[in-house]
């Protein structure tokens, strides 16, 4: 088949920085590590029992184990490592995630080691039992300082730790900044006010730094022309994921990550593949044939509005494809905790901070466009149909990657 030379420029561009978009995320997933930890008191006394999962590579890799262990990609194989290093996988993770009761440090003694899957990687999950000296009401305390930045592996850790003592249950995000909780203080209101800061943050953290999510709003952005369609997309989106965010993270919804990942990424072209056909007809005014009903179709530096029926296709898949992001987020979240209010209120705070990420990415982004067709209405499909193109690619690269397990 042979392309005009407008389709493939934006073919070429397309490519280019589809290849680019591919790259990055596997830098930026390196870069940073969440550990997923439920700490539960004993009945009867003192004594904890902690549940810790990790990231099976860095794990090996921070226990100082060889690469034929942190290398390892079979099940099997990763599950015969683990248990011939289970001695210093414990240790690495009893020295840096310490339970104490009363000011003193508990005992820790190894229970259980396995290998799992979580959103579709593999974790090391440690059971330990904590032996705590002193009489039941005491406060305990957790510090987490597991992948630490001086092990310059990944950095900016964080441990989300679901918690049932001294009376009280919850959950936190313990960083760097802030590494311990402490129960049985009777200082409800203010850890409450402190873990939803937390969970804000977090939520903030896990838009920007999740590439998907990123460049499937950009898609979105990039195919409105006016500020009423960026409130309607956006509002579209924000609905749809909160409702499958809040219904999978409480545990009424459960998708494998299997499922939902390649979702995410096949809505990623979708979205912007179906841009990238709308605006052909700007850029190739002999390819007339090529339609998509969109809100608007960029023609020869013009809008023309395509009207209601458009509007309620492009709204549909925006829901559709929201409700999957939703559970993407659940699972980036990855909170194992019964349902509670103080629950609903951590996970509400998230959703805001990533309402508050999203919204900060259409404020800098739109202006933009808007500044582009304005300042060169001719050069703008070009622009913003080879980002689209390089955000198709991306997206397509993602859904083979994740759909064949590569």
């Amino acid at each position: 088949m042979i392309l005009r030379p407008g389709v493939r420029r934006i073919v070429g561009a397309g490519l280019a920085a589809g290849v680019a978009l591919v790259a990055a995320p596997a830098a930026a997933h390196d870069a940073t590590s969440d550990v997923h930890a439920r700490v539960t008191a004993v009945a009867g006394g003192p004594d904890v029992v902690t549940r810790v999962d990790l990231e099976y590579d860095l794990t090996m890799k921070s226990a100082w184990l060889t690469a034929k262990a942190y290398e390892a990609t079979d099940p099997e194989v990763r599950r015969e490592q683990l248990a011939a290093h289970v001695d210093e996988v414990s240790a690495y993770v009893t020295n840096r995630f310490v339970v104490e009761h009363a000011g003193e440090p508990c005992t820790p003694e190894l229970a259980g080691a396995d290998v799992v899957e979580r959103s579709g990687r593999a974790y090391v999950q440690l059971d330990h039992r904590f032996d705590c000296a002193g009489e039941p009401g005491g406060a305990h305390t957790v510090t987490s300082a597991l992948f630490p930045d001086a092990e310059s592996f990944v950095h900016s850790t964080e441990t989300i730790i679901a918690y049932d003592l001294d009376g009280e249950s919850g959950s936190a995000v313990l960083t760097a900044a802030s590494p311990s909780l402490t129960t049985g203080e009777h200082r409800a209101v203010e850890r409450a006010l402190h873990r939803a800061a937390e969970f804000f943050v977090l939520g903030v953290e896990h838009l920007i730094g999740g590439l998907d999510h990123v460049l499937f709003l950009l898609a979105l952005v990039v195919a409105a022309r006016r500020l009423p369609d960026v409130v309607l997309v956006a509002t579209a989106f924000t609905v749809a994921h909160s409702v499958t965010f809040l219904l999978a993270a409480t545990g009424v919804v459960r998708v494998p990550g299997a499922v939902v990942e390649p979702l995410i990424a096949l809505s990623i072209a979708a979205v912007a593949g179906a841009y990238v056909w709308s605006v052909l007809p700007a850029i190739t005014p002999r390819g007339r044939w090529l339609r998509f009903v969109a809100v608007s179709r960029p023609e020869r530096g013009r809008t023309v509005a395509t009207g209601g029926r458009g509007t309620g296709i492009r709204l549909g898949v925006v829901l559709a494809f929201g409700l999957v992001h939703g559970l993407g987020f659940a699972g980036a979240l990855g909170v194992d905790e019964p349902w509670s209010w103080g629950l609903l209120g951590a996970l509400l705070a998230f959703n805001v901070g990533v309402e508050a990420a999203q919204l900060a990415l259409i404020a800098v982004a739109f202006p933009l466009l808007v500044l582009l067709r304005r300042r060169s209405p001719r050069a703008a499909p070009w622009v913003t149909g080879g980002v689209a193109a390089g955000v198709a690619v991306a997206g397509l690269w993602w859904f083979a990657e994740r759909t064949l397990g590569a």
